[in-house]
């Protein structure tokens, strides 16, 4: 049966220097359940938060930030605003981008490498590959992630850099663990395409050829959230473990009991 996610009127805030922010409450479950509102959140990076921003985040009551950025991610944007009472929890996962040097090159808006990387196809196929690595490598920080929200961490906040790939994921699997079907996490994953969404690159001031035509569609691969790419992570779980309630108790390490204490921490009758 199709499953039909509400329409839910947008409430979301303007938010200065965060991209992508959005409540994940009110997708449905397969039981008739849905999300609850305020549990669970997801972002891109919080290192440019305003005054006012942070101000927001401090009064969403947040218990945990979980922070997917690697070394290389937290040199370039810099480290998350600091948030009275809330727990930073830094768990890298694997990036799409392969970190420094290749944004340097981004940056750098270096034609002949991006051409050499990213064209006939590449920048997609790197994009599929990063999907399916962190579904079958990241087993232990997504263990981890679902085992602290079942315990204590919600309120949740979970972000990567543009809060689409390594968040879209961890919060997709959360999802799963949960009793959300794959329709609806689609449905969500897809939002981060919405233009004020999408992750700002900085470019170097000595790079003309930075915001070419030619350049922009070399990585628009990289910036799209594409249905396709996280079909991948899907058909990975079934490849590997053969669907996904052997992929959450043998791939995650997921019991009885802490899925029910997860759906009893996320989940609600709206």
């Amino acid at each position: 049966m199709t499953q039909q996610v509400p329409q839910v009127p947008s409430t979301e805030p303007e938010l200065a220097g965060i991209r992508n922010f959005r409540d994940v409450g009110g997708l449905p479950t397969a039981d008739g359940r849905a999300v609850r509102h305020g549990r669970l959140y997801r972002s891109g990076h919080l290192a440019h938060a305003t005054a006012s921003d942070t101000a927001f985040l401090t009064g969403l009551g947040l218990h945990t930030v979980f922070d997917f950025r690697n070394a290389a991610d937290i040199r370039i944007e810099g480290p998350d605003v600091p948030l009275p009472g809330v727990r930073n929890l830094n768990l890298p996962l694997s990036d799409p981008a392969d970190g420094a040097e290749f944004w340097q090159v981004v940056q750098r808006g270096d034609l002949p490498q991006l051409r050499s990387m990213l064209a006939d196809g590449r920048a997609a196929r790197r994009m599929v590959d990063s999907y399916r690595a962190i579904i079958t490598g990241r087993t232990a920080e997504h263990s981890r992630v679902l085992h602290a929200l079942a315990e204590d961490s919600v309120p949740a906040l979970m972000h990567c850099a543009a809060g689409k790939d390594r968040a879209g994921l961890s919060v997709a699997v959360t999802l799963l663990a949960v009793g959300v079907e794959r329709e609806a996490v689609e449905t969500d994953y897809l939002k981060s395409n919405d233009p004020h969404r999408r992750y700002r690159v900085r470019r170097s001031e000595d790079a003309p050829e930075g915001m070419s035509p030619e350049v922009m569609e070399l990585l628009s691969p990289l910036f799209d959230a594409r249905a396709a790419y996280l079909h991948a992570a899907f058909d990975t779980v079934d490849a590997v473990w053969g669907g996904t309630e052997r992929y959450l108790s043998e791939g995650l390490g997921l019991s009885p009991a802490t899925r029910e204490r997860l759906r009893e921490r996320l989940l609600g009758t709206e």
